[in-house]
């Protein structure tokens, strides 16, 4: 067998072993919870051999689509974490690192505050301030090329996340009506979602696919050097540009239904790099199971680790997030300051 065939049938058996992985925290994420409902009257309840009315609520109308969500979110945020990573060549780059969760999250507090309830308006709103923050930093950060410097990236990229976030806070303070509702948004939960809202998410998820679809060849070449890129016939200003608005589309859809979400974004394409190697079309199908495995494996740690209550999610995520962040780090020895 030649590598390549090696190759592909390596990546195969990942792909297959993470969606065997996926599928058991699937089941997993609909039988464990926090309340009264066990595991048992939860599998009784999924194969039709129970009547309690309880169960079949927190089964189907809790537990569904809180499960379902976290595929969405999964899928959206580790994607995006990939192809910020695979456009700016820098490890470190991600969704919440990159200002693009913070301005996503700034305008959904915004819209909050002013009184705004429907959910495609917030993703909307959110997808919006998920472009300008990201616009923004990469503008800020830019030297010779897009992300061409690691450092000045992710400083630029913290110091506008600061900025944003300081806002999102003031927020707070100016409008005490909708404080709760925005301090519990902004931790970042899959918990309490609805159906109406995992549905609201997938026209942007499928807009999003379309346009990776037609830059993944591109994206693949820019790998390999800007000027190799264009001449092999490629835009590479324009695969960017593609690639922040495909961006904007996931994680603002997903900010605005869960907030913001800590370090899927770098936590999952680092996995997938190191399971399927550093072409971009490999690690990004790796992504679709590897990103929801991931949340919901993280949400159903939440409901566990302090019972009868609940952590929430984004605070989970960051604290597993954080060390990933140090290990790439050390791992690419990028230049000090």
């Amino acid at each position: 067998m030649t590598n390549a065939g090696s190759t592909r049938a390596g990546l195969g058996v990942t792909f297959c072993g993470a969606g065997i992985a996926l599928a058991i925290v699937c089941l997993a994420s609909l039988l464990i919870g926090a309340g009264n409902t066990g595991a048992d009257l939860a599998l009784a309840t999924l194969l039709g051999q129970s009547s309690n009315e309880e169960a079949r609520f927190v089964v189907y109308e809790l537990r569904l689509p809180r499960m379902l969500m976290g595929l969405a979110a999964g899928a959206a945020l580790g994607v995006a974490g990939a192809l910020l990573q695979a456009v700016t060549r820098n490890p470190l780059a991600e969704p919440g690192l990159l200002g693009v969760s913070a301005g996503s999250g700034l305008a959904v507090a915004i819209a909050i505050a002013l009184g705004s309830s429907a959910t495609t308006l917030r993703i909307s709103v959110a997808q919006l301030g998920a472009l300008a923050g990201c616009l923004c930093v990469l503008a800020a950060a830019r030297t010779r090329g897009v992300g061409s410097d690691p450092i000045r990236l992710v400083l630029a990229g913290a110091a506008f996340s600061g900025l944003l976030f300081a806002l999102t806070s003031l927020l707070l303070l100016l409008d005490q009506r909708t404080a709760d509702e925005i301090r519990f948004w902004l931790v970042g939960s899959i918990a309490g979602r609805s159906m109406d809202q995992v549905t609201a998410i997938l026209p942007s998820m499928a807009l999003a696919a379309v346009l990776i679809l037609l830059v993944i060849r591109s994206l693949a070449a820019l790998a390999l050097g800007e000027r190799t890129a264009v001449g092999l016939g490629h835009r590479p200003e324009l695969v960017r540009l593609t690639v922040v608005v495909a961006v904007a589309l996931l994680v603002g859809a997903t900010t605005a239904v869960a907030g913001p979400i800590a370090f899927i974004g770098l936590v999952v394409p680092f996995a997938a790099r190191a399971l399927a190697g550093s072409d971009i079309r490999r690690a990004l199908w790796l992504c679709l199971p590897l990103g929801p495995l991931t949340v919901i494996g993280a949400d159903i740690l939440s409901r566990v680790v302090v019972q009868p209550s609940e952590l929430p999610l984004g605070v989970l995520t960051a604290m597993l997030g954080a060390p990933v962040l140090v290990a790439v780090v050390r791992a690419n020895r990028l230049p000090s300051l």
